[in-house]
């Protein structure tokens, strides 16, 4: 069963869901583009790994049985301990190991990495150390020759700062390496498909087209996320009031 929504299903945004979908889609255009291009090119699936709270949320503590009295025996006679403050129970992040994978274009007879392709996560998206981690790895990129494809298909959090008035709900950035500061922004709506994209490679060289749609229609059925998905309940984050009339007729009509 399909997606009711043309382009990006906002329902896989969820926190629950996005992982597999992320990894998914990642391993689906590595396989794509690997079908596009020469032998000259190689595609990797690589992973960043840093340590973060478990998506910002506390993990709480199993229930456990505090007690405020306890009786020992000390030379066979009996004494009663009592603590002076009862304690609370409460709950304290745990710290996770973090793999975000991405994909890599690399010239075989050099080794060299061509081009980088990111597909963002939420965690890239708020503050903390996905955020650190990326900015980190996304400013090492844009400092260098290498091509950037850096791929948003989530509303929510913050975006990376661009001189652009394209307030869209969806964004993909292509930043050839050859034209630094100038990059081309791909911005659309929940109404809209998600765009095919170009994807540079070694300067003087053709782009090759990746078209993410096919793609995330295929990643939609194979997880068979119809079976996942509430459609009755708000995603999250939720919709704007210029979205919920559309949304609610589409998925009527479906």
């Amino acid at each position: 069963m399909a997606s009711p929504f043309p382009g990006m299903d906002p329902y896989l945004e969820n926190s629950e869901l996005w992982p597999a979908v992320h990894n998914r889609l990642i391993v689906a255009m590595a396989d794509e583009l690997v079908d596009h291009l020469s032998e000259k090119y190689r595609v990797e699936i690589e992973k960043r790994t840093y340590f973060g709270d478990e998506d910002g949320v506390l993990v709480g503590i199993p229930d456990v049985t505090v007690a405020t009295r306890k009786t020992t025996q000390v030379n066979n006679t009996s004494v009663v301990l009592t603590l002076p403050i009862e304690p609370e129970q409460v709950t304290v992040p745990v710290t996770t190991e973090v793999n975000e994978r991405y994909l890599e274009i690399r010239e075989v007879a050099t080794g060299r990495v061509v081009t980088v392709i990111e597909l963002l996560s939420p965690k890239n998206k708020r503050s903390g150390e996905g955020r650190i981690a990326y900015e980190r790895k996304r400013n090492q990129i844009l400092s260098s020759t290498t091509n950037l494809v850096e791929i948003d298909l989530l509303r929510g959090g913050r975006s990376f700062p661009m001189v652009s008035k394209n307030l869209k709900d969806y964004r993909i950035l292509v930043c050839p390496g050859d034209q630094r500061p100038i990059g081309n922004l791909f911005a659309f709506s929940l109404q809209q498909t998600v765009p095919p994209i170009p994807i540079p490679l070694l300067p003087g060289e053709s782009d090759v087209l990746l078209e993410i749609q096919p793609l995330l229609d295929q990643v939609y059925k194979k997880g068979r996320y119809h079976l996942a998905i509430d459609y009755s309940q708000p995603p999250s984050p939720k919709f704007t009031p210029e979205h919920q009339q559309w949304v609610l007729e589409l998925i009527e009509n479906q």
